[in-house]
């Protein structure tokens, strides 16, 4: 089996270490959403976790932790925002810190998300303001050295459409290329 095909996040340690109820139940469905298994903790065992990643509250966390944790502020981003945020903090840079969204546009509109190299998400709309909102979440909630999205050419007028929404309600620095969808052969 070859390594960069494996999702790092379906073979790592993952725990929730809260005792706010709230906050768990949040963790727990994002995770769920994600389809990742996680492990349920206290707080204070977190400093004794043999795990990869911790989620907790900022009021929960100890002051020493070499895992990585990550805290109840990453509940406002979608889970796909999440998924990256995990994924950058497992430094396993088998590629280059780029984001590429690929946009199918058609009457219902495909969306693939790649974050270092990984597929983070894989979903469809039938709305392009929908799809546009949740582009501008995701190009705002992750870092990257590149953001560039690629709009298949297979219906220019949404495509244009979809260019001309996210360039009037996302100003931050990201490319945009036109893809060729017709088969050669």
């Amino acid at each position: 089996m070859i390594l960069w095909s494996i999702d790092p996040l379906q073979i790592s340690k993952i725990s929730v270490a809260t005792t706010c109820g709230k906050y768990y139940y949040k963790f727990s469905t994002y995770l769920h959403s994600l389809n990742l298994s996680f492990d349920s903790i206290l707080p204070e065992e977190i400093s004794k976790y043999s795990g990869n990643f911790i989620l907790t509250t900022r009021e929960e966390f100890p002051k020493k932790c070499v895992i990585p944790i990550l805290y109840e502020d990453i509940l406002e981003y979608p889970p796909t925002v999440l998924r990256g945020l995990m994924i950058q903090k497992l430094n396993l840079y088998f590629e280059e810190a780029y984001l590429i969204l690929g946009i199918d546009p058609g009457q219902r509109i495909g969306l693939s998300i790649f974050y270092y190299g990984k597929e983070i998400e894989n979903s469809y709309y039938s709305s392009i303001q929908k799809l546009v909102f949740h582009i501008i979440e995701i190009l705002s909630g992750l870092k990257a050295k590149r953001k560039i999205v690629k709009i298949g050419n297979g219906n220019m007028k949404i495509a244009k459409q979809i260019v001309r929404i996210l360039n009037q309600n996302f100003c931050s620095s990201f490319e945009i290329e036109f893809v060729d969808e017709r088969k050669t052969s």
